[in-house]
């Protein structure tokens, strides 16, 4: 009687180190996650008071901390599109001044979609009396060293930035009609060889003054973190 053929093993060490390593990396993920989890946790309320304390300043620019004494980040109104803020496919955000109770300003994020090189943020206070406190860029593309000194810290003129010559108007000092730049025989000055940068700005303003300060009541009485969209007739 034959004996049987003896068939000889494979060789299981590759098996053996690609399981190991494959076990290896499992726990080296499941401490790394859980390492970057307890990282997010811990960092988490750090980051969220610096974005806070960078909005505030940003904010602070435009409307002075004397002004109000609400928690202003937290009485927000959402606006849905609306071509008068140079919001058409979106939605901002503006927020509402509170002062011992009553309506102090409206802090609006707004932009003008037709600058020199596309779109420029702005930021925009308005009292409730109707007067444009100041307004910044937040965000543009415009030529450096040409069209760029629509924002103050750019501006070669330090003592007096181009932007400052709108703080504290209303229609009751520049009449709506005259809030253009004076190349198009407005109120505001602009500068030689970047008319296009100015004037984004200066009519973008205008825009959003006038329609702060038309719909003023409406957004007061708004519940906080509401949103807001104007009826169309």
């Amino acid at each position: 009687m034959s004996e049987p053929l003896e068939v000889p093993l494979r060789d299981s060490g590759p098996l053996r180190i690609a399981v190991r390593t494959a076990a290896i990396m499992l726990v080296f993920t499941l401490v790394f996650t859980a390492l970057m989890a307890g990282t997010y946790s811990a960092t988490a309320p750090l980051v969220a008071a610096s974005a806070k304390k960078e909005k505030l300043a940003l904010i602070g620019e435009v409307l002075p901390f004397a002004l109000y004494d609400n928690a202003l980040l937290d009485d927000w109104i959402e606006v849905l599109a609306d071509k008068e803020l140079g919001v058409t496919d979106d939605a901002t955000r503006l927020y509402r001044a509170r002062l011992k109770g009553q309506p102090a300003a409206l802090v609006i994020e707004a932009a003008a979609a037709d600058g020199y090189s596309g779109r420029i943020g702005l930021l925009l206070a308005v009292k409730a009396s109707g007067e444009l406190l100041a307004v910044r860029v937040t965000e543009h593309r415009e030529t450096p060293g040409l069209g760029d000194y629509i924002n103050p810290n750019k501006d070669r003129n330090k003592s007096q930035p181009w932007i400052t010559q709108f703080s504290n108007l209303g229609f009751d000092s520049v009449p709506r009609e005259r809030w253009r730049v004076k190349k198009d025989g407005g109120q505001f000055d602009q500068r030689a060889g970047a008319t296009i940068s100015a004037r984004a700005v200066t009519n973008a303003s205008g825009r959003a003054l006038a329609w702060a300060t038309q719909q003023r009541d409406k957004l007061f009485d708004l519940p906080a973190h509401s949103r807001f969209e104007e009826s169309k007739p």
